[in-house]
């Protein structure tokens, strides 16, 4: 009787001590998976942000010649206008200031 509730003990503290060793290894891989995550972001992000800022330059240089290239073009001569857009006729403004209000100085 002794020996089986040894071996009832026995068995039960090697799972408790199994149960322990598999979180220290759940831990252990966690910790290796987050620093190794953190060296890669660490070692990619200079190059990430060369790529993104390099395809922002070459936006922002293609805007600018499209738009140089439209005012060269619209170059007009000297003392004539030109009006790229016409205000709409349909938009009636209301000439009414507002409502006059009459007021007393009090002494």
């Amino acid at each position: 009787m002794i020996k089986l509730l040894f071996l009832i003990f026995n068995l039960n503290f090697n799972m408790q001590e199994a149960e322990l060793m598999s979180l220290f290894r759940t831990l252990l891989i966690m910790i290796i998976v987050y620093y190794s995550v953190r060296f890669l972001v660490r070692l990619f992000t200079p190059f990430l942000i060369k790529k993104v800022v390099g395809n922002m330059q070459e936006k922002a240089k293609k805007k600018y010649t499209q738009q140089n290239q439209h005012s060269q073009k619209s170059f007009t001569r000297e003392g004539e206008t030109i009006i790229d857009k016409t205000p709409d006729s349909k938009s009636e403004g209301n000439n009414s200031v507002g409502e006059y209000v009459d007021f007393e100085e009090i002494d």
